[in-house]
């Protein structure tokens, strides 16, 4: 009974190494039931040895069931030649000639890398980070075509990403992404597709760049903003003086209308409180002003009284 337990606890530490378990309870009953029997035997015979014959039996049999999970295909080997895939769910080995040398997952595997100190096509050095969503679409090619067909994706996409910051100018890089990720999508593709793996997409998560040249980048752009804003005040002096043309070509034919708007601009500076104006005599009497300057005192003179 003590090397039945101890049979039992070694099954359940045993795992795949993929994740895919070899103990189920087909293994425990495929190990139960041989055990059972030789126990029968040995109380119809008296013979100690069926339990043992049975419990050797039942550790040898339970070897022979496997699961996989439901994203999972197992790759058996028969004596060390591929005999093919295997799940999901219950399948048999033959012990100690079949092997499962690999269990393939078969879900959405995202996979981060980097690019450090990678210098682009101008000779600027940057660090790039990505992401990487991809899987395997022929578990045959990915067991039998790369040893470790994840680490081999990892390290595809990182000479990849390497290989696109060298053929990209940093202007390109930073506002072109879309197009970087596509064409770095293309080319590991078509270095992981011989081993059955096909990449999803590709994100780029973030772009970094030295910090004496951000400040310098920050510094054109400020300059770039400033001579901007020249340019549309400029073009706004232009404007303005455009239009006081046609305005001059207006009041040029009608001297009342041009009394009437220096009459209005004389009128809205004296009446804001606490204005002061100086009015030439002459504009008062070619205009006949004296009347309105009253008025405007006296709008003057109301304010503070009412201040008062």
């Amino acid at each position: 009974m003590t090397t039945l337990i101890q049979a039992i606890k070694n099954a359940s530490n045993d795992t795949a190494p993929s994740g895919g378990s070899r103990v189920n309870v087909v293994t425990i009953l495929v190990l139960l039931l041989p055990t059972l029997l030789g126990g029968l035997l040995t109380w119809l015979t008296g013979n100690l040895l069926w339990v043992g014959v049975g419990v050797v039996v039942g550790i040898i049999a339970m070897q022979s069931p496997m699961v996989a999970r439901q994203w999972e295909k197992a790759v058996v080997l028969r004596l060390g030649r591929y005999t093919g895939l295997r799940g999901p769910g219950l399948f048999w080995i033959i012990p100690f000639i079949d092997a499962v040398s690999a269990w393939i997952d078969q879900r959405v595997i995202t996979t981060g890398f980097a690019a450090e100190e990678t210098l682009t096509s101008d000779t600027v050095p940057v660090n790039v980070d990505a992401v990487l969503f991809w899987m395997v679409y022929d578990p045959e090619k990915a067991a039998l075509e790369v040893q470790d067909y994840a680490q081999a994706v990892s390290w595809a996409a990182q000479t990849a990403l390497r290989d696109i910051i060298g053929q990209t100018g940093l202007t390109d890089l930073l506002r072109g992404r879309e197009r970087i990720e596509g064409e770095l999508q293309a080319l590991i593709d078509r270095r992981t597709n011989p081993w059955g793996v096909t990449v999803q997409s590709v994100e780029m998560r973030d772009v970094i760049i030295p910090s004496a040249l951000q400040d310098a980048m920050s510094r054109e752009a400020q300059a770039a903003r400033e001579k901007q804003a020249r340019i549309i005040l400029g073009q706004a002096e232009v404007e303005i003086a455009r239009l006081f043309s046609e305005a001059s070509q207006s009041y040029q034919g009608n001297p009342t209308a041009l009394h009437l708007r220096a009459m209005n601009m004389l009128y809205e500076g004296l009446k804001e409180k606490g204005a002061l104006m100086l009015v030439p005599s002459t504009a008062v009497e070619s205009m006949g002003m004296g009347g309105l300057l009253g008025a405007a005192a006296m709008r003057q003179e109301k304010l503070t009284g009412n201040e008062m």
